[in-house]
């Protein structure tokens, strides 16, 4: 058996531990920048505003109706999740962190080791639901179910149904086949828009039908044996298990980072002060995996919905790293200085920026080498030893460069570049804040990771 535990609106949930005079009011959480709805309340959610639904389009609404508005606190997110999830994990043997509030659990043997006051897995689920609440104040709901596709579709449902009070437990072929014919095919887990409607001009409206079909049909029409292991595990036959997290635990293939700016910029030294600054954060995430980068890639963007602005709308630059690969933020940023510098166009106004890293891999393993590379001697000169030398101390700096922002908050140490003039805003959001840096108007203070937003009991 698997298990899903999904927090209900999770960014809002988060918002409301902290100011509980939210509660039963409309909430909403905007994205990066204040630009889309990324977290509704359920009281949103009943006034008819989709996820993603541009802020301009439903301010006059959220307003009309009393709504909080709220900007994205990642940190307090990031805390707050890491909570749930050691919650969670006390619980049941292993656990796959599939995003930052969602966990699917491995429940397999474990009904017969159950207390007797537990009993059932269903009992369980409800104790975990319960646990969470009580030590973090995020409300969740449980699906449990012979697979992990059918147990996010219990969790789908128990979400929706208040009858089932957060926990559905599909633990029979009669419940199975009940919770299957109550899901559309467009909602079941790994269908997306476009299969959704393949598989509707078909005939083929809900989860229930699906389970129906043949192997050798999924293969043929859902993309070979990813289809066939998505019907086989709505059939109740689990093909695939437990994951490693994507908690930050889980080595990533590439590093990415990237912001759409708080307003438009036209200076080189501001767009290149946000670049230098999404580079630092890439290279210290991949510097805490342990590994180093052969590529690299830069990208700005227009803003496609300005007027007058014709394509393309963004242009990027990759470099293979000639010197080998490195993790060094200065090595990565002299040359991502050069590609800025490459794609800059005078007199235009870029609204994003980002940065990739790509081709990891750890230090010391075996390199392709350039053709043209010197051959290294064993009678080097003076100024030769000297600069091997100090390429040795790199290291040892990007960890004292790591462990004193670590200590004293992101941002306390950095490069030079990456710093700018401030932006010209208003006095109300402080003129302290970088140009290219995204609008936050609503954010709440970082509750669990700032000593000085503690809250405060008298």
């Amino acid at each position: 058996m698997f298990g899903l535990v999904d927090a209900n609106n999770f960014y809002v949930s988060c918002e409301r531990v902290f100011q509980p005079r939210y509660e039963k009011r409309p909430v909403v959480v905007l994205s990066n920048n204040d630009g889309n709805v990324v977290s509704r309340s359920a009281e949103v959610k009943a006034l008819g505003i989709p996820m993603g639904a541009p802020y301009f389009e439903v301010k006059e609404l959220l307003r009309a109706n009393n709504a909080a508005v709220f900007s994205s606190n990642y940190a307090l997110y990031g805390s707050m999740s890491a909570r749930v999830m050691y919650c969670i994990a006390q619980r049941v043997p292993a656990i796959e962190i599939y995003s930052i509030d969602e966990a699917f659990l491995d429940l397999h043997g474990l009904e017969k080791h159950l207390t007797p006051y537990l009993g059932r897995l269903d009992n369980l689920a409800h104790t975990i639901r319960t646990d969470v609440k009580r030590r973090t104040g995020i409300p969740t709901c449980v699906g449990v179910a012979p697979t992990k596709t059918l147990a996010k579709l219990a969790n789908r449902l128990a979400k929706k149904l208040p009858d089932l009070d957060g926990v559905l437990y599909l633990d029979s072929a009669e419940r199975q086949a009940w919770a299957l014919r109550q899901v559309a095919v467009g909602d079941v887990w790994g269908i997306g828009r476009q299969y959704a409607a393949k598989l509707t001009a078909a005939g083929i409206d809900s989860a229930a039908d699906l389970a129906r079909v043949s192997d050798a049909w999924a293969r043929k029409h859902l993309g070979g044996v990813v289809g066939a292991r998505l019907v086989q595990e709505l059939q109740g036959r689990p093909c695939v298990g437990l994951h490693p997290s994507e908690d930050g635990t889980l080595s990533r293939q590439s590093i990415s980072c990237s912001r759409t700016f708080g307003r438009p910029l036209t200076g080189y030294a501001d767009v290149q002060a946000a670049v230098a600054t999404f580079l630092s954060r890439a290279a210290e995430k991949l510097r805490a995996q342990g590994d180093t980068a052969y590529v690299l890639t830069v990208y700005i963007s227009k803003n496609r919905f300005a007027p007058h602005v014709l394509p393309p709308y963004s242009r990027s630059a990759t470099l293979t790293l000639p010197g080998g690969p490195t993790a060094d933020t200065t090595v990565l940023l002299s040359y991502a200085s050069s590609l800025l510098g490459r794609l800059w166009e005078p007199g235009t106004a870029y609204h994003k920026a980002g940065v990739v890293l790509d081709g990891l891999e750890p230090p010391g393993t075996g390199q392709q080498l350039s053709l043209f590379s010197p051959v290294p001697t064993a009678a080097q000169p003076q100024n030769e030893r000297e600069e091997k030398s100090s390429r040795a101390s790199r290291p040892s700096l990007m960890a004292s460069l790591d462990a004193l922002n670590q200590r004293f908050g992101r941002g306390t140490v950095r490069l030079a570049t990456a710093l700018s003039a401030p932006a010209e805003l208003p006095a109300t959001v402080g003129n302290n804040r970088p140009a290219w840096e995204g609008k936050a108007q609503w954010r709440s203070p970082a509750f669990t990771t700032r000593l000085e937003d503690l809250l405060l009991v008298n």
